[in-house]
């Protein structure tokens, strides 16, 4: 039988979803068509409070209103498509329109990431060197955080797609995902994976270890510091302004770490696509409740904001 290279810009591929039943397709529509507008609206509102409220004009939610947007373009690179096949009979994508997936979905994740990092700079100089806080996180310093965050990640996400367009993929051209993303469809190439593997478990190690250790560095800092502070409730202010972005951080370092940072050969598909829903849906989904709950200034500016829509 004659195998088809399918590493033409004319092939499709075919994503088999979250799942094949055939039942579960019109409820997975609804649970997640829910899921994305609650994503689009509370980071919305989110974005919307802190450009309404001058108080909120910080380097912290200045990192805040961005962090929500790339959340919005995150999960608008795959939930649209991910709806559209939960009720559609043939579930394809083109092989140029993964590839355009793949670039997106990488370089808005990667930027989360980043800015994830600037959030920990933030809190690391605003507990540990409050005097030189506007000097140290000057409007001009944080624009070029935001610059180099975008940067970078679309490098990465460039350099990844490259290698995935040099491959061929023969007889089975069926993702098992709900997206074209790297493990699943590398699993489908017959071309030697072996070099580009390597180069995409060294790449992405140094792209999202540096954040992740940039965060673990700054939160030892700000431990150091706060145990140093004499009285409880001076420690348990200074904890509480970590709060919030230590969970989101727990959400999403938890499962990207557990998808990629395994060889191929470990690659399961109904835990990963677990995991991925994680930090693709739920997370950028719970990111406005978590920011804004136990949040003082974000409730204000969110009051603010309900203020002026009813007058």
């Amino acid at each position: 039988m004659e195998m088809k290279n399918y590493s033409s810009s004319t092939a499709d591929f075919i994503l088999l979803g979250i799942s094949s039943n055939p039942q579960m397709q019109k409820p997975l529509f609804a649970v997640f068509l829910i899921m994305y507008l609650i994503t689009l609206v509370g980071n919305g509102l989110i974005i919307l409070a802190i450009h309404s409220d001058s108080r909120l004009h910080t380097p912290m939610y200045f990192f805040l209103s961005n962090l929500s947007f790339m959340d919005i373009c995150f999960t608008t690179v795959i939930v649209p498509n991910m709806l559209v096949n939960l009720l559609s009979e043939t579930k394809s994508i083109s092989y140029v329109g993964c590839l355009v997936q793949m670039y997106f979905f990488m370089a808005f994740a990667n930027t989360d990431s980043y800015l994830l990092a600037s959030m920990a700079i933030d809190r690391l100089v605003a507990i540990c060197n409050p005097f030189h806080y506007d000097v140290v996180m000057s409007p001009w310093r944080c624009l070029l955080l935001l610059l180099g965050s975008c940067t970078i990640s679309h490098l990465h996400s460039l350099l990844r797609v490259l290698l995935m367009s040099r491959l061929s993929f023969c007889a089975s051209h069926v993702i098992k995902h709900f997206f074209c993303d790297t493990q699943p469809v590398l699993k489908l190439s017959c071309s030697d994976t072996s070099s580009s593997q390597m180069v995409v478990m060294t790449e992405t190690l140094a792209v999202i270890a540096t954040p992740f250790l940039c965060i673990l560095f700054s939160y030892l800092r700000i431990i150091i510091t706060v145990l140093k502070i004499p009285s409880v409730a001076g420690k348990w202010k200074a904890f509480s302004t970590c709060g919030s972005h230590l969970t989101v951080v727990v959400f999403f370092y938890g499962s990207v770490i557990y998808v990629y940072f395994r060889p191929l050969s470990m690659y399961s598909v109904v835990k990963d696509r677990v995991a991925t829903v994680m930090y693709t849906i739920v997370t950028p989904m719970l990111n406005p409740f978590i920011y804004s709950l136990r949040n003082k200034d974000m409730k204000r500016g969110l009051r603010k904001l309900r203020d002026k829509i009813h007058s």
